[in-house]
């Protein structure tokens, strides 16, 4: 049985919408600056989206022939695939901004999906580990939880002491960490660059994993100094691919925060943006404010970084519940 996705790849060649969104990946690279993992992933909710259309209406369909009915009988078929609320609604938003493109460009005369209402999504805030458990957890990265001890915990300790995302981690160069102004220069969403400091502990932890890089690439050869990439698989995978150049990838990062998290009493849970939520909740705990705690996340509303002090507002109720006797 073929699934939404197959029909996708089925119609790719003679969809009339696929041809669109084509144009419109082009125009989120070049002219928006899009990522590499959010081109990917809206490829993937639109060339699925273009399939199903095609599959019942017709490969020669226009965007002008799509209504709100169709896209909502989309989210069902979501739905009875098992996808959960969460995944619909990005699917939904990717829609969206393409159907915003289509009536820019007059493709159609209104964005349709407009129409469709947001899937509820439950609201939770993400477990933050305590700042006892984050330092235990930055303290003891060694031979047991880490592949490569050195260059593990320097990623624990940016990801922590600065907060940055999977990908800005992974994206850094070696001459973006600017060692006179003990500061990195971060490569945000949409292109956008900011700078945070570079504490001590994880200038220290960089040094170090710094030496043993070096010598890992000049163990491997004159070719091995030519990677700009500062954080690299073990192994030098991909040394001569082009846009490799040895340079670890976020699911490594991923795995690698997991398995230290989880050797550390932490739960399973644990991923490398948990450590970037920890980062802005222990912070505003300690007393920082919030539109500087804004600006080192890179956060582009300050709305976004609200959702920190909603955690630490959760985290004191359930203290005072706990521990309050009028509360019981």
């Amino acid at each position: 049985m073929s699934t939404v996705a197959d029909s996708a790849v089925e119609t790719a060649d003679a969809s009339v919408l696929d041809g669109l969104v084509t144009d419109y990946l082009r125009v989120l690279a070049n002219e928006r600056g899009a990522s590499a993992h959010t081109l990917r992933a809206y490829e993937r909710e639109l060339r699925s989206f273009a399939g199903y259309i095609g599959q019942q209406t017709g490969k020669q369909q226009t965007p002008a022939g799509i209504e709100h009915t169709h896209i909502r009988a989309y989210l069902g078929t979501l739905y009875e695939r098992g996808l959960s609320k969460a995944s619909a609604a990005r699917a939904l938003a990717a829609i969206r901004s393409w159907f915003k493109w289509l009536a820019r460009v007059g493709q159609v005369d209104q964005n349709v999906a407009r129409l469709v209402a947001t899937p509820k999504l439950p609201k939770h805030l993400p477990r933050v580990p305590s700042i006892e458990q984050m330092n235990r957890v930055v303290d003891s990265v060694g031979e047991d939880a880490a592949s490569w001890p050195a260059r593990d915990k320097a990623i624990v300790e940016l990801l922590y002491g600065c907060g940055m995302r999977n990908a800005e981690l992974t994206g850094l160069n070696v001459e973006d960490v600017h060692w006179a102004n003990e500061a990195i220069l971060v490569r945000g969403k949409g292109q956008k660059q900011r700078y945070v400091p570079l504490g001590d502990m994880a200038a220290q932890a960089l040094r170090a994993y710094l030496a043993e890089r070096s010598a890992l690439l000049a163990a491997a050869g004159p070719r091995g100094p030519k990677t700009p990439a500062l954080f690299l698989n073990l192994y030098l995978r991909g040394l001569n691919k082009t846009g490799s150049q040895a340079r670890l990838t976020t699911r490594s990062v991923g795995r690698i925060v997991k398995r230290i998290a989880v050797l550390r009493g932490l739960s399973a849970e644990v991923h490398p943006h948990t450590l970037r939520h920890a980062f802005g909740t222990h912070l505003l705990a300690e007393g920082a404010d919030l539109r500087a705690i804004q600006e080192l996340l890179g956060h582009e509303r300050l709305s976004t970084t609200q959702r920190y002090t909603q955690l630490t507002t959760a985290q004191l109720e359930q203290v005072y519940d706990k521990t309050h006797p009028r509360a019981k």
